[in-house]
């Protein structure tokens, strides 16, 4: 079943942008996909790319697999490659990133490891995301504020 966040119900009917629930997978398997390529799908395509498991090295390499070939089919290009991260800062609770607590203590947000533990992996992708310097961080406040850590 699909998740998402309160911070992404502006776009979650239409699908208009890819969720966090997607991009998580996309880092887990190695796919680099441009909002350009995403709109080009279908709805169904779409869904069908939120309710897929990624998970265990078989469901990431079907997902791949999936997406790439869909990819291909849409545009006529190869989907982008990124590097698969063997231990991704979200599947570390034993600290919390720096990126992270900096935008946090800007919101004057204390962060503690106690609460980065008490997170999920998609709840931490989802913080780590959302703070970074090349995003827009516009929702990192809205993640903090519904993943109780005002």
């Amino acid at each position: 079943m699909a998740t998402f966040f309160e911070f992404e119900a502006d776009f979650v009917t239409s699908l208009r942008c890819i969720p966090m629930q997607v991009r998580y997978k996309l880092d887990t398997c190695g796919i680099k996909l441009k909002l350009s390529d995403w709109l080009q799908m279908t709805k169904d395509e779409r869904e069908a790319l939120l309710e897929l498991p990624c998970t265990i090295q078989t469901e990431i390499e079907a997902y791949r697999e999936y997406l790439q070939q869909l990819i291909l089919e849409k545009t006529g290009t190869p989907v982008g490659q990124l590097p698969v991260d063997a231990y991704p800062a979200w599947m570390d609770s034993s600290t919390v990133p720096v990126t992270i607590l900096e935008k946090a203590q800007e919101l004057g947000v204390n962060l503690s490891l106690e609460q980065w533990v008490g997170l999920t992996p998609l709840q931490r992708f989802a913080l780590i995301k959302l703070s970074r310097p090349s995003h827009e961080n516009k929702n990192f406040p809205n993640a903090i504020a519904e993943f109780h850590l005002l």
